[in-house]
This record gives structure tokens, sequence and C-alpha cells, in this order.
């Protein structure tokens, strides 16, 4: 044999023994646990013995997959489709189940009883519970009033809520009439509101007068006759006393407060619309501009997230479902359909390090929760504090963690297993707003790999693309989808010729959606997100995800968190990280040093910032990303369009002007 066959054998020999010992199997299901899976159930069903080739089937016979996924998740149309998908090789506009009616609303509705369907917590100690029943008859009464005061299909309902029952009651009162719902959460001022309201005008306001965050009471009142007074198109504003001690009087036109708003008595009516109907308005992060109001529709959204739900998250009848979210994120949207499956979806309002850190885990404990949701940033921060919730909670039907937001590092997945469980499924989950659900998942068959995604989700043809548009398994590149998937937005609105939804997702590689991360493809099926492709480091023309850099650099004991960007120099690009210390450490040039060659020995040379700088604070969204693009941008002098969608605008100011960057 050639000697340079044999070597290039050794070395990806070498190779991949190297990756295995850095993602070695963390969990495997027991045999109970893939047996009582629905994935496990629907798999055999369909005559496959792996996943792999049941993926591959999902992708390649989509019309099947999607009929037979309705079976399984019992979705109920009022008129059948035509044609399930009539332009399979179209991704813009597949046409998928043309023909078809059905009402979202209606699904999440389906079960009844005195089983408890939401549970709400509060950070201030309280909590209600409202049964099937409860919500039905809620429901019922919201959408009667919503039609009495003139919502007719097609308008749009706003709510400016905490994370509360009314929120959900009145997004599914919305739905049923065939309206459309769209949700900021209370900690958005009213700039950011307005940026977002304003572009929809909606006719309905629902409003919170106040709500609890870290021991304090914020109130709203002022922000709400703000926003109302910037909607010309409101007929009425709706107040959630929210807080019994704050008043309702927002000082808002028209202004009514929720149970005087509700119907006295109605019976439960819901329209049946077309499949790609719009449901929802969502908005993309806004941090470069005015925020992009993306539509999906009922069809589409029901069927991707019930296929999330059921044979991914393996949620059933019997669940305690919790996601920490808020109003503003889109896994709030994704926790709500939960109530389709019949779980009991609990909901918290308030900071998630109150009582140091454990007010979470006290409500997991309570509820019995059996699946919790949170995000890779909430998780990385529990690593920085004395909180170990299996020493201290009792937590007999905890079953699986799920995470999104952001790359999860590999040290969290070693935290979760050491500090919360040893037998969980830990799935870290990745999609986004965009299409209001996830192209990669976890899945209740497959082992849990430390650092990676579990699998591809089913009926998305997701692949990672090089430069050049090939397609690559082991190397990193941007994650696109080759072929249509229901959940693709309806569109944008007010973009009547598509020409921003073209060039958000289609530019790239045309006819291939391109979503906006940098990741690498596992040859097991995993993936592993190195961090957002716009905010890819390009040093020396090499394309670097800011993900690795972060991972290697939070392992340091001294370092609480990290933001790396490109900085133009000298007709390149150098890296440029800034750390946040924990209390009492300098960034002397012993620590300098130490950073370096961690990311040195853990990377590569490509990967070692050229300037590491000390920062007080990192700018973050309001779900917690932090932003690489705006901190470029005042690096650079640019202006940040659009510091409204920050939880933190006032951070970025530590970035402007340094003069370490001046040489």
């Amino acid at each position: 044999m050639d000697t340079r066959v044999v070597l290039w054998i050794l070395i990806s020999a070498w190779r991949y023994a190297e990756k295995m010992s850095n993602n070695p199997i963390i969990w495997q299901p027991d045999s109970a646990r893939v047996k009582e899976s629905a994935m496990q159930q629907f798999m055999q069903q369909h005559g496959f013995d792996n996943y792999a080739a049941l993926h591959q089937w999902s992708v390649d016979h989509a019309a099947e997959f999607w009929t037979a996924l309705c079976d399984c998740c019992a979705i109920e149309f009022d008129r059948p489709a035509t044609n399930v998908i009539a332009r399979p090789d179209n991704i813009r506009d597949a046409g998928w189940f043309d023909g078809a009616e059905l009402n979202f609303a209606r699904h999440m509705l389906r079960h009844t009883g005195s089983a408890a369907a939401i549970v709400f917590c509060g950070e201030d100690g309280t909590r209600r519970e409202l049964s099937r029943d409860e919500l039905r008859d809620t429901v019922a009464r919201l959408a009667a009033a919503l039609r009495g005061a003139g919502v007719t299909r097609g308008d749009r309902v706003a709510g400016y809520l905490p994370n509360c029952p009314e929120a959900i009651i009145a997004m599914l009162a919305t739905a049923s009439i065939g309206a459309i719902w769209s949700s900021c959460s209370p900690d958005f001022g009213s700039n950011g509101v307005i940026d977002r309201f304003g572009q929809i005008e909606p006719k309905i306001l629902f409003a919170t007068n106040a709500y609890f965050y870290n021991g304090k009471t914020c109130d709203t009142r002022e922000t709400v006759a703000q926003v109302a007074a910037a909607l010309p198109s409101l007929v009425r504003t709706v107040v959630v006393p929210f807080v019994a001690s704050v008043p309702t009087d927002t000082g808002a036109d028209a202004s009514v407060v929720w149970e005087d708003f509700l119907a006295v008595n109605a019976s439960l009516e819901i329209s049946a619309v077309d499949f790609n109907h719009p449901l929802y308005i969502m908005y993309s992060s806004g941090t470069t501009g005015v925020p992009k109001c993306i539509v999906h529709g009922h069809g589409g959204t029901l069927l991707q997230q019930s296929k999330e739900h059921v044979l991914h998250t393996a949620v059933t009848e019997q669940d305690k479902l919790f996601y920490f979210t808020t109003c503003g994120w889109m896994m709030w949207n994704w926790l709500v359909c939960g109530l389709g499956t019949g779980a009991t979806i609990i909901l918290f309002d308030g900071a998630p390090f109150f009582n140091g850190g454990r007010i979470l885990w006290e409500i997991a404990e309570r509820e019995n929760v059996s699946i919790f949701g949170t995000s890779a940033k909430y998780i990385s921060a529990l690593q920085n504090t004395t909180v170990r919730p299996k020493d201290e909670f009792t937590l007999p039907r905890l079953k699986t963690v799920l995470s999104t937001g952001s790359p999860l590092a590999p040290e969290s997945f070693d935290f979760v297993y050491d500090a919360i469980g040893d037998d969980l499924q830990l799935a870290s989950i990745s999609g986004g707003t965009d299409i209001l659900s996830c192209f990669v998942l976890g899945n209740p068959l497959l082992p849990v790999r430390r650092g990676e995604l579990q699998c591809i989700g089913l009926g998305m043809a997701v692949e990672i693309f090089d430069e050049e548009g090939r397609s690559v398994i082991g190397e990193q590149g941007e994650l696109v989808c080759t072929r249509p998937f229901p959940s693709a937005p309806v569109g944008f609105w007010n973009d009547p010729d598509d020409a921003r939804y073209r060039a958000a997702y289609f530019e790239r590689f045309p006819g291939v959606w391109a979503h906006g991360d940098f990741a690498e493809l596992t040859a097991e099926g995993g993936l592993v997100i190195h961090g957002r492709s716009d905010a890819v480091l390009n040093p020396g023309g090499v394309r670097i995800g800011t993900a690795e850099i972060y991972r290697q650099v939070e392992k340091l004991d001294e370092i609480t968190e990290s933001i790396a960007i490109g900085q133009n120099w000298n007709d390149d690009v150098r890296v440029v990280l800034f750390v946040v210390l924990n209390k009492g450490i300098e960034l002397n040039d012993g620590l300098v040093d130490r950073i370096r060659r961690t990311v040195r020995e853990n990377t590569t040379p490509r990967h070692v910032p050229a300037k590491i700088i000390a920062v007080p604070e990192i700018p973050r969204t309001k779900s917690g990303k932090i932003v690489e693009l705006a901190v470029r941008a005042v690096v650079h002098g640019e202006v940040v369009k659009n510091t409204d969608a920050l939880a933190n605008p006032e951070a970025l100011l530590y970035y402007r002007d340094l003069p370490q960057l001046e040489t």
C-alpha cells in the first residue's frame, strides 16, 4: 500500500479517536425508556430499526411522513388536504396541505376534564392552577369578548404580558377566531414595543399593570400608556392586574380591566382556517435595525411543534413540562404547544436566580416537573453558584433537561450530569424564531455525547455546506436545509414581493435555506454548533466559530463569561476577546498568558486572541443571547440602530473608544 495512503489512514484514525475522546457518550437510554417512547413506536410502525433510516425516509418521502405524523399526533383537520406537498422541490413555496383547514387552538384545547392544564408559579410565591375545563371556558369567554370588540379573522391582537395564564388564554382566544397573535415581554421599553407592534397595527392590546423581578415590583403603566398612544389602530387596551398592589389605571384610551372585559358566559367557537393562515407574528432580535416581523401559520406550527413534543421530547399526558422563558422568546410559543399533548405546562415569571438561584428548582420539586427546559446561559450561570439541585431537591420524575438559546458548552454537559442528575436525557436543541421550531433536537432512542446535539429533526433535510456550497461531514460550515419543511414562515409582514424574506434566507445558496448557524455534522449524525455564522471570525481568511473560543476561556475559574469579535486591522481581521472576571480577579499578564495558552492548546493558533480586554458586563438580548454584532459595531465606531432590543444596552458603553484597541 502506498505510504501516503497509510499515513492518511493513520492520521484520520487519530483524529477520529481524538474527537471521540472529546465527545464521548455520557448517557444511554435504558430499554424501558426506549420501549415506552412514541419515537420507538413510530419507527417500528413504519418498518425501521434505526433512527438514521427513519430520518432518511422522512426526508425522501415527505408527503408520507407528514401524513403519518398527523396520525401519530392526532391532528384534527376540519377539511382534509387535496395534496400534502404540491412542489416538493421548491423550499420557498412548497404548497403544504393545499385545501386543508384546521385551527391551532382546537388542538390545544382538545383535552377536557379537571386535570391541570396550566400551573403558574410567580417569583412572589403566587401559585395558580387552571384545569383543562377552566382553560376552555375562559378561552371561550375571551373569544366572545374579542368578537364583541370587533376582532375578526386576520386582525392582530398583541400582548405586553408576563409569562402568565392570561397570555396563553389571550393567544388561544385570538387563534380561535382566526386573528393573529403577537407578544412582547414587559421588560421591553416603550420604544422596543412600538418598534414591533407599530409595524403590525394591532386592534387589541393586552397589557400588564406591573411585574415582579428579583424582588422588585416593576410598574409598567406609563409604558403601556405610551405604547397605546403610539398605536392608532387600537380599539381597546385590556389591562391584566398581574400585581394586585399596583392600580390598573394606565391612562390608555379605551382601557378596560381583564375581568370586566370577559364575556359573562359563552360556548367555545373555533373557526377553521387555511393551513397557512397566519397564527403568530414573531420578531427578529432587532439589534441591527427595526425588527423583522416573521409570520407563522397555523398548520406548519402545529405539525412541527407537535412532532418535536411527541416524538423528539417524548412528552405525554402524564408529564409536567416546564420551560424558563418569557412571552418575548419563541420558547414561550413552543411551551404552549405542550397543551396539545395533554401534559400540564408549568409557567414561571420572574428572575431565575431569585432566592440564591434555587427558585426554579423549588418549583421543579413542588410541581413534580418531569421535563425541565432552560437556556444554555442559565446552566452556565448555575455552574458558577453553589447550587447543586440533585443534592438539595427531590426530583424523582425529572427525566429530561432541555437547553437552547446558544451552544451548550461540553463543560455544561458535565455539570448537568454531575449536579442535576445522572440518569437524564440532556437535549441541547437548536432552531430559532425564523422557523418557530428546531432543526436539531433530542431523541429518546439515542445516546447523549458530550458537547453534541443528538440528531437532526425528522422531516428536516439539514446539511452543512462549505463556502462553495458543498455538503461536508466533520468540517465546519453553514447549517442549511435543502428541502421544504412546513414551518418555514408564511412570509414577513409588509413584504408583499417577498424581497426581504428571500434576502434573509435564500441569497447565500439559491434554493436552499441558510439558517445563519456555523456548525459541524458528526459521523454519528449528531451536530455541534460553533456560533452564529454572521459572527464568525475570519483572521487570515480562516473561518472560526466564536463558541469554540468561549468553551475554552470559560473553563478558567477566573472568568465568568466572554465575548469575541473580529476587529478590522492592517488589511486583515484580528480576534479580540472581552472577558468578565470573577470578583477580586485582575487581568494581569499571567492570566492573559493562561487564556492564550488554553485556547491554543485546545483549538488552533488561529483562535488565539490578539487582544484580551476585561469588561464589567456583556450586552445581551432580552432572551439572553450575547450580541457579537452590536459589540463589533461599537468597536468600529458604527451606530447600533436598535438598543431597545437589548436587556442591558448600557453595557455597550464599555466597548467604545477603548485605548487597547488602538495598538
